[in-house]
């Protein structure tokens, strides 16, 4: 953390609002006067849920509704009263507060990932503190996202931030439920080793919010995978973690940075069909890091467009690799196990072309 000089914090909805939905005044500025504090040595970035929870007691509703349709109305009255709220509370140090809505289709696709890395960069280089949520109001799959924490770990990879900061209600990880005399809170994790026997559980305990421990998890093995370790701690301790004292659970870095735009495709994206490759294709694909071709193509399943996400299948219909697409399901038909040179020359030059290709392509891990 001390050396830390770019930080993402998530918060969840446990943190910010009661129980009965609407937000918590007092929280909020708890919250604000820690990354205050922070922002004094380095910048932040804060992904914060909420929104749908703040909208909840405005709109008559007592919890959290079922229905998407109800969701999304609570989040459009929400995410204007939490970004007010937070806008008022950061004024108090003279500091602005910039809005970023994402959604995983967005910024899986190349020209959208450049434009959310540039306006967040902006942001910071301007002075502002960016609150970053995902756009509950039209997302439809994505809002089921994990409360935010797959999020936070993939705007900490976007931003290329040093350390992501997982606030919850949960002073950290435990070897089991956390409310059962004999569980012990697990300080360090290495690697997926460390968690194996390891009973995690699956929501959180306020009912305002969707994650648990098991999406907090994810959110680390991904962050720290993508080289940005973690710290999981609860928001009462955010203090502690933001400056360096030992608190909650670390998790260390697994892997290396890599690059931006496929993690959000592997981890983010959801696939609007499928491709059926044959033996060489998936060679092609999996170990010569070649494009998949028409060629290469057996089968197509789904509806979807160029430049959706599809996954691609080995024959025995195991998902390997996941890849936007340059053509319409409705196109690959007539494409299937034929060359580029055969098909240009029948239909023209727009066929000479890659079914996916590899710079729109990542690999699944078995």
């Amino acid at each position: 953390m001390v050396e830390a000089r770019r930080v993402v914090v998530k918060v969840g909805s446990s943190s910010l609002t009661t129980a009965a939905g609407g937000l918590d005044a007092d929280r909020v500025d708890a919250l604000v006067d820690v990354l205050a504090k922070a922002r004094e040595q380095r910048e932040v970035v804060l992904v914060s849920s909420g929104a749908i929870a703040a909208g909840l007691a405005p709109l008559g509703l007592a919890e959290r509704p079922r229905d998407l349709a109800r969701q999304q109305a609570a989040a459009s009255v929400g995410q204007g009263l939490l970004v007010a709220r937070y806008t008022a509370s950061f004024a108090r140090y003279g500091i602005r507060v910039g809005q970023v809505l994402l959604t995983s289709d967005d910024v899986a696709r190349r020209a959208h990932y450049r434009n959310a890395y540039r306006t967040l960069d902006q942001l910071l280089s301007m002075g502002a503190l960016p609150v970053v949520n995902e756009n509950d109001t039209v997302a439809t799959d994505e809002i089921r996202f994990g409360d935010n924490d797959r999020l936070a770990a993939l705007v900490a990879h976007l931003v290329h931030a040093d350390l992501l900061v997982l606030l919850s209600d949960v002073d950290g990880l435990y070897d089991g439920d956390p409310r059962t005399p004999g569980t012990s809170r697990i300080d360090e994790v290495t690697g997926p080793g460390d968690l194996e026997g390891v009973s995690i559980g699956s929501a959180g305990k306020a009912g305002v919010g969707t994650g648990g421990m098991v999406t907090k998890v994810e959110a680390a093995a991904i962050a720290t995978g993508a080289g940005v370790p973690v710290v999981l701690t609860s928001a009462v301790h955010a203090a502690d973690a933001l400056a360096g004292r030992p608190t909650g659970t670390y998790f260390h870095r697994t892997g290396k940075r890599s690059a931006d735009r496929l993690l959000w495709l592997a981890h983010a994206s959801t696939p609007r069909g499928t491709l059926r490759l044959d033996a060489g294709a998936v060679r092609a694909v999996t170990e010569r890091g070649g494009s998949l071709l028409p060629a290469g193509l057996t089968g197509v399943e789904g509806e979807f467009v160029a430049g959706d996400p599809v996954d691609l299948l080995d024959e025995s219909g195991r998902a390997v690799a996941r890849g936007l697409v340059n053509f319409d399901a409705r196109e690959l038909p007539r494409l299937l196990g034929r060359s580029t040179r055969d098909l240009a020359r029948e239909l023209g030059p727009a066929y000479e072309r890659e079914v996916v290709h590899r710079d729109d392509l990542v690999l699944l891990r078995a």
